[in-house]
């Protein structure tokens, strides 16, 4: 077996943490929806998938290394919001959060000399870069665009933006 209880206990719990997270960027998907904001709906709906395949990959991982993952109960998302603001500000809350989680299991990695755990925690790390950098901007234009200057950030997003690039970064403008 190439994976410690504790790791294979930890992975299983950020499988969890993504499994709520997609559920919430669902959540979040349905608000942008039901206020008549197709290309933001799109958008949460997209990560919410993104999420899904992030638990997977630590759920292949788990299982490449002769481990078992436990998924765990998932908690109810968040389905209210006062704005396009407070829903956006959620998912950023959500990335930061994520990327602490990621940050804990690559100490653990580093503390029990897991060097095949580390590797692949080394593309999440790379991934929680992008996703906060990404939520962080969106946030920032919603706000500066307020509830009736939404449609610029319906336009942005549906010309491409925020889109990766080949090689995961920001595509250029």
């Amino acid at each position: 077996m190439l994976i410690s209880s504790a790791m294979n206990a930890a992975m299983s719990e950020q499988i969890g943490n993504e499994l709520a997270a997609s559920n919430q960027y669902v959540a979040i998907a349905v608000y942008f929806d039901g206020e008549g904001l197709p290309a933001l709906a799109r958008h949460f709906y997209k990560q919410a998938a993104e999420e899904r395949t992030h638990a997977m990959r630590f759920v292949k991982y788990i299982v490449d290394a002769g481990g078992t993952p436990e998924i765990p109960a998932i908690p109810a998302p968040r389905g209210r919001f006062t704005s396009a603001e407070d829903a956006v500000q959620l998912s950023l809350d959500s990335e930061l959060r994520v990327t602490a989680q990621i940050n804990a299991l690559v100490d653990l990695a580093i503390k029990e000399s897991d060097h095949l755990a580390k590797n692949a925690l080394e593309w999440f790390v790379n991934e929680q870069r992008e996703e906060v950098s990404s939520m962080d901007t969106l946030l920032r234009m919603v706000r500066r665009a307020g509830e009736p200057g939404l449609f610029f950030v319906e336009n942005f997003l549906l010309q491409g933006g925020l889109a990766e690039g080949p090689d995961g970064a920001s595509a250029p403008e």
